[in-house]
């Protein structure tokens, strides 16, 4: 059944009439426009406790118990509105209120378009709540880009964003996909884009948090969301503002040895670089929604199965909508980037070659190559095996169609494409399709085409539709997979 969209006044009303929910609203940067919607309702005496707008950032870090050089716009600074706001409220009320009382505390620090237009417009909103009286209360944050051009549309749209959080806690908590969806209420795709959203607390402990970021991407709320190395989903611009970045894609279904190699070889290159930084660089593997979904629908534990296994090996994940490599490379390009580095396989990058690929732009592959091969950007080529001759197939002797040559040439003399070396020819005939049809078929054999700690993982939890037996496969000890985990 379709869900009834009401309207922003008619939300801020219905929950104004709810007389069990109370609350603060502590907004900062984008002027009270949540409040607003409330007391232009009517009857927000049943629902507003205090609203606050600690514009000086001096009054800010005072009120907030914040550091002077805590940013204005930060998930920290977010936390300690809501961490204070929600205290002062019960602390103050829990004597004086029905006992049915249920309290919330909602915050949200943001930077709106400024006076020259040049800045970066974006919030975080947080909502903290009660669900039963004096129960210990739930919590929702998210990280929100404002695309508006015009600086009162954005304040506008962050009103209507905040009022459907609110509306989304109370009455659809139970229905994580519609509360996605409800937040966009009243609003378009090109106003609002919801990066990051975490949910939790004692009625929300059964939302899985990297599901319901997959769901943000598969409603096209944002174009991608990343999990860092123990699986907590992470803002974007957190984790890669002014990193390098080493992005290698793929479907990790399982990953095999040679998927393992290629990480190995683009971390062993990267390393090289004259402005590496071990302490400054990011590892990605990033998977696409494309490759997460069948018949349209997310198999969801088989989602979290292969995200597991990547951070079980200590990579961070990323799920993207990006088809084309040029469109993962203008993405990163957003959060200003030190070097970004992409690891590719002969047999995808033949296809980032193909011109047909590129018949929706203007410009065809000179303008896909223009946004692919950006500024500090590199591709690392993993080689593959001509089952014909037995031969490497790299960079420097692909078979290239003539009017493709010279510019290709120009990417190779400017180290833009470089070849991975030290990979271990001898595993480049394992393909990962054929591995996960051994797996489901309990084919003996799989298991030494995989790290051991992949076959472990396999055969303890049982992704990918494994059937077989947990006893281990013995490896000779010439097997170097004990060196390569």
């Amino acid at each position: 059944m379709e869900r009834e969209i009401i309207s922003t006044n008619r939300k801020a009303l219905r929950l104004n009439l709810n007389q069990n929910s109370y609350g603060t609203i502590a907004e900062i940067g984008g002027g009270q426009e949540v409040a607003r919607h409330f007391f232009q309702a009517g009857a927000a005496s049943g629902t507003v406790a205090k609203t606050i707008s600690a514009y000086d950032k001096s009054f800010s870090d005072a009120i907030y118990e914040c550091k002077s050089t805590d940013r204005f716009v930060s998930e920290p600074r977010l936390m300690s509105m809501l961490d204070a706001e929600y205290k002062e409220l019960t602390d103050t009320l829990s004597d004086k209120r029905d006992s049915d009382t249920k309290y919330f505390a909602f915050a949200n620090t943001v930077s709106i378009l400024n006076f020259q237009k040049d800045n970066y417009c974006h919030g975080w909103l947080g909502m903290r709540f009660q669900l039963n009286p004096n129960g210990e209360p739930n919590e929702v944050v998210l990280h929100v880009k404002l695309l508006e051009k015009d600086t009162l549309q954005q304040q506008q749209a962050l009103g209507i964003l905040g009022i459907n959080l609110i509306f989304a806690s109370y009455y659809f908590h139970e229905t994580p996909n519609i509360f996605l969806k409800s937040l966009l209420d009243n609003l378009t795709l090109d106003r609002i884009e919801v990066s990051m959203v975490r949910m939790k607390g004692p009625e929300l402990d059964y939302v899985d948090n990297r599901l319901l970021s997959v769901q943000l991407v598969k409603n096209e709320m944002t174009s991608a969301t990343i999990f860092n190395r123990k699986g907590e989903v992470i803002e974007p611009s957190d984790m890669l503002y002014k990193k390098n970045v080493l992005a290698f894609r793929g479907s990790f279904r399982p990953i095999t040895y040679v998927g393992f190699d290629m990480l190995k070889a683009s971390y062993s290159l990267f390393k090289k670089d004259e402005d590496y930084d071990k302490k400054n660089t990011i590892g990605l593997c990033e998977m696409t929604l494309n490759n997460l979904l069948e018949k349209g629908n997310l198999d969801e534990q088989d989602f979290l199965d292969r995200v597991d296994i990547l951070n079980g090996m200590g990579q961070n994940v990323m799920i993207s909508n990006f088809r084309e490599y040029y469109k993962l490379v203008t993405y990163f390009s957003e959060f200003k980037i030190k070097n970004l580095r992409v690891v590719i396989g002969i047999p995808t990058f033949i296809n980032v070659l193909d011109p047909k690929y590129y018949k929706d732009l203007s410009g065809g592959i000179l303008e896909a190559f223009g946004k692919l091969f950006a500024k500090k950007m590199k591709l690392y080529v993993y080689p593959a095996l001509d089952e014909k001759t037995g031969d490497l197939i790299t960079s420097k002797n692909l078979n290239l169609a003539e009017d493709l040559k010279h510019l290709y040439q120009y990417l190779i003399a400017n180290r833009k494409i470089l070849d991975l070396s030290n990979i271990k020819k001898e595993r480049l005939s394992i393909k990962s399709a054929d591995v996960l049809k051994m797996i489901k078929n309990n084919n003996f054999g799989w298991e030494l085409k995989v790290p051991v700690y992949i076959e472990e993982f396999i055969k303890t939890k049982r992704p990918f539709g494994y059937k077989g037996t947990n006893k281990l496969v013995e490896r000779k000890k010439s097997d170097d997979c004990q060196e390569d985990e």
